[in-house]
């Protein structure tokens, strides 16, 4: 155990991680942040980082089915148990206004995706609707993943994507997205925009890296700064976020929370889709 964020414990089956503040497995898979995994009768089966996992809520904790002891603080990581969020959350409910919609969702966890299939996967996103952008992102990933068991495909790796052409992505159907998926993968195989670079610049420098891909503008690129890059200041807004943010912060968030602005987003994501009434 890396902190006392968490703790781990190895069971029948797979690894439980316990957290030391409230976490939901469902918020956090549900929120828009990622598209690699479903629900089950009794949680989530998903593909990330090259591995199947099986996922089940058990009160406070994670269990995470067919991983060994020793995967379980990379596993606590990906899932963000490794971080104070009772601090992040302290700081946020603080603030009147975004009060009730931080505890409303208090339990989400931003991911450490890969930068890569983030970048692609809010590419697909564009103008679209979750259970869509699923089945794309499902679809590519058998067009050109590795199969790392019966039927199951890891999503591809650049190398993999290095002389697919715009009329291989027909069978995807996902429209003008196509030539926008070309032109990302072709900049990170020819090392224009990479994870390494992101992470060595500024966020401002960051974004407009990014940006320099066709067909990337400022919700994609602060998608792939929040969820591949874990670049907490970023804020997405997708229509939810512009219409909840309209109606009680007009002015946009407080300046001690920018830094954290990443998280306050997902709390009111949550809210706005979920929870808020008129």
């Amino acid at each position: 155990m890396k902190n006392n964020f968490y703790k781990t414990e190895k069971m029948d089956g797979g690894v439980l991680i316990t957290a030391d503040f409230d976490f939901s497995l469902a918020d956090t898979l549900e929120c828009g942040q990622c598209f690699r995994f479903f629900k089950t009768d009794s949680g989530y089966e998903g593909v990330t980082r090259g591995k199947r996992l099986v996922l089940e809520q058990r009160e406070n904790a994670l269990f995470i089915g067919g991983i060994d002891i020793n995967e379980a603080d990379f596993w606590a990581e990906y899932f963000g148990l490794d971080i104070n969020y009772r601090e992040f959350h302290s700081r946020i409910v603080k603030n009147d206004i975004l009060k009730q919609s931080a505890s409303a969702a208090k339990g989400i966890r931003i991911l450490k995706q890969d930068f890569f299939e983030t970048l692609l996967s809010f590419i697909f996103s564009q103008n679209n609707n979750i259970p869509r952008i699923k089945k794309i992102v499902e679809n590519f990933c058998r067009l050109f993943g590795e199969e790392i068991e019966n039927g199951v495909f890891a999503f591809p790796t650049p190398d993999r994507l290095k002389d697919v052409k715009i009329e291989d992505l027909a069978p995807l159907k996902c429209g003008f997205r196509d030539k926008y998926i070309i032109s990302a993968a072709t900049a990170v195989i020819d090392g224009r925009v990479t994870e390494e670079r992101i992470n060595a610049l500024d966020f401002e420098d960051a974004k407009a890296l990014l940006m320099t891909i066709k067909g990337v503008g400022e919700k994609v690129a602060d998608c792939v700064l929040l969820f591949g890059c874990n670049r907490l200041e970023a804020f997405p807004k997708d229509v939810w976020i512009k219409r909840v943010m309209a109606e009680i912060m007009p002015n946009g968030l407080p300046a001690e929370l920018q830094d954290i602005a990443g998280i306050a987003q997902q709390y009111l994501f949550h809210y706005a889709r979920n929870l808020k009434t008129e």
